[in-house]
This record gives structure tokens, sequence and C-alpha cells, in this order.
């Protein structure tokens, strides 16, 4: 990619492109009342805002998580498409279909919608896009590639598969409905053939971990709580200092964006079952029953590090043992059928957004190296991007870089 010429704003966003998002404004109107007020739909969340929807957003059950591959090095191809995803995830975030739909269209040419979704509603269907490090490499945008997207360093114990790993772009769909996440990606998948190809892809289901932390916490593979010091997804103050990117970092057009990592994590639930309640609340720190920590009663109360094993998991994650380190969790579990061994292939889908991986998950996973809970649990899947700020209304992902 060394000496190629720069590319030009006007042809990055160029009225061309513009007119497809200005085409399908016209689709995403509110419903009104017969009193011409708006009408909210609880099922639909915002799609466009200072901060892309799925990271703060209150976690929905299901999730498709997808990575793909560019095809090209062609710039000026790549913001075509996202400018056409970009058109396409604010439909269906909206409950509609993208372009003139499933049915009714000319006979003889394929539908501009893969049908999945016809008659389900949107289901709080969000869709968050990132950028990984080799984006930034195959597009000759390298000097823009933000310090803070590190590549991870090989952690004891990893098994990383590289058919599960990687990726140019990921897009992450979240919602109630499993058929309205996977028609998501069906559909940015069918957008994109030709500029893109799908890499891997991960089906997730029960949350793992809570931005809203008045409501339940949810349970992961192991049966334990998972999630319970997560950040809040409306605490500002903890989102401006560990998640949100700020343009002091170094890359300015990710200001108000974040940094996923995604991590397949395999648990070997067999060996777990046969481990005693007693060693189970020992490894992880918690009581399984009420997620309290050794010498509290409620799943709350502040925890006693000294009281936890030196080796109990919630002992070394917590912030007070990273430096004051936090991440915004998102996680799902999995079961994707067996490994031919009798076993279920099942554990965490884990998603994290921080401001800054290497001070954040770099640091915490560093220091989960003597965690007790490594015995149970294997790496097998990794991905880290640059989740870009909102999108404005008339503009499309990434909108900020290439400008």
């Amino acid at each position: 990619m060394a000496g190629r010429p720069p590319v030009s704003r006007r042809a990055l966003l160029g009225a061309g492109g513009a007119g497809v998002l200005a085409g399908a404004a016209g689709l995403f109107q509110v419903a009104r009342t017969s009193s011409g007020e708006t009408e909210a739909d609880p099922g639909v969340i915002p799609f466009h805002g200072a901060h892309q929807a799925g990271i703060t957003t209150p976690v929905q059950d299901r999730l498709h998580f997808a990575a793909f591959d560019l095809t090209g090095d062609d710039p000026e191809r790549v913001v075509a498409l996202l400018r056409e995803w970009t058109a396409a995830a604010a439909a269906m975030t909206r409950g509609l279909p993208v372009g003139g739909g499933a049915v009714g269209g000319a006979p003889l040419a394929p539908p501009d919608d893969t049908g999945e979704a016809l008659g389900l509603p949107a289901s709080r269907l969000t869709l968050t896009l990132g950028f990984g490090p080799s984006f930034f490499t195959r597009l000759g945008l390298a000097d823009r590639r933000p310090a803070a997207l590190v590549d991870l360093p090989h952690f004891p114990g990893d098994k990383l598969d590289p058919a599960r790993s990687g990726g140019d772009l990921c897009i992450q769909a979240c919602a109630d409905d499993p058929q309205v996440a996977v028609h998501a990606v069906h559909n940015l998948a069918r957008i994109g053939f030709g500029t893109v190809s799908v890499r891997w892809s991960q089906l997730g289901f029960g949350k793992t971990s809570s931005t809203t932390p008045d409501s339940q916490t949810p349970r992961n593979m192991m049966g334990f709580k998972d999630g319970t010091n997560n950040i809040p997804g409306t605490d500002e103050a903890l989102l401006g200092r560990h998640v949100w990117a700020a343009a002091e970092d170094g890359a300015p057009w990710m200001a108000g964006g974040s940094y996923l990592v995604a991590r397949r994590i395999r648990m070997h639930i067999e060996t777990w079952d046969r481990t005693s309640l007693a060693e189970q609340e020992e490894v992880f720190g918690r009581s399984k029953g009420e997620g309290a920590s050794p010498g509290r009663s409620r799943e709350h109360d502040p925890v006693i590090l000294e009281r936890m094993a030196p080796d109990a998991h919630v002992r070394l994650a917590h912030p007070d043992a990273n430096a004051g380190a936090r991440m915004l969790r998102r996680g799902y579990s999995f079961t994707d059928g067996t490994d031919g061994l009798g076993r279920l292939d099942a554990g965490l889908f884990f998603l994290a957004y921080q401001r800054d991986i290497d001070a954040s998950f770099v640091r915490v996973q560093a220091n989960l190296r003597g965690d007790r809970l490594n015995e149970y649990i294997q790496h097998v899947g990794s991905g880290v991007y640059a989740v870009p700020p909102g999108v404005r209304e008339g503009g499309f992902w990434g909108e900020t870089l290439f400008s």
C-alpha cells in the first residue's frame, strides 16, 4: 500500500453516496398519532446519535456477531459499502425492510431484503460496527490507526483458532429475537458481497453481563452471576473515564467511539459440573446463589478482597487489583454442538468495550494468569476493533475516519 496517493474527501464523501442516504431517510419516519404527536416504539432503539447503539444499550437477549474480511483495497468502494450498510442498518433497527423489501419488487430481479424478518417487530435490534487493525493496513490508512487499538499479546493458556479470530470489520447485532439479529447480519453480508466476505461468526444467547445493574444479574454457563460490578450504561462519569474515546487520546476521529475486545472462551463444563459447590464458590470468589462475596450477605455489598482466595477470579479481576482498570462488558453464552469427544462446545462469548485496550483488557487479563478459573476455561478465538462514534443524521458508519 506504500505510495498510494491520498484519497480526496470529495471522492469519499461525494454527492452520489449521499443520495443513497437521502433516499433512505424518507423511510425512517416516527409514527404519528391522529393528534400529530410522535408515538415512540419501545421496541426501537435509536440508530443515530453521539455514540453507536449496542454499547451502553440495555443488553438484549440474543447476539449474532460477524467478522468480515475486505476483498480489495479500494477505499472508495469501502466507503460506498459503508453508506449502503448505514442505510440498511437504520431501516432494520426501525423494523423496516431494506430498500424495496423482500416482496413486491421486479419478479426477475433479486429482492432488496432477504425476508426472514417479514412480520417481525424491531425487537430492540442494535447494530454496532468496528474496524480491525488490518482494516487500516489494507486501505493505506495505517497512519490513522489509533494507538489504543493494540494487537493483543499471547496470554498463557491461549489456544486461538485463526478461523475464529481477527477480521477487517465486525458487526455486532443484538436483539430480543434471534431471527431479527440473524436477518440483520444476513442482509449486511448480502449487500457486502464482492466487497467483503464473512470470516467468522458467533451466535449468542442468555446475556452474561448487564448494563442495567438495577435489574437481575444474568448467569453464565457455569451457573454463576456474571457482571455484578459492570459499568452501568447510565453512569456518564464512568463511561467517560473508562469507555468513550476522547480527541485528546491521539485519534480525534475516534472521539465518542470505543474499543472492543471479543474473545470466544470455551468452558470445560463437564469438568466444572463434577466440582464441589464449595470449590466452585472459592474459584469465583462469590456464592453461587446470591452472588455475595465472602463475608458479605448480598450480591452488591462491597467486596473484601482479602477474604477471598488469592487466586479467586473476582479478586484478580477486580479494579482494586488492576490500578482501577474497568471495562463495559456485554457477553453472551454459546453452545455450538459438540467437540467430537462427547463434550459440549459451550462457553462465553466475551465482549468488552473500553477507552484503551492496553490499559484495560490487557492489564486485567495479564493479572488473571494465576486465576484458578483457568483450569476450567480456554480462550479459543479473539478479535480487537475500533468502534467509531455514532452516526449523525445523513452520515454513515465511520464517516469521521474518512473525512
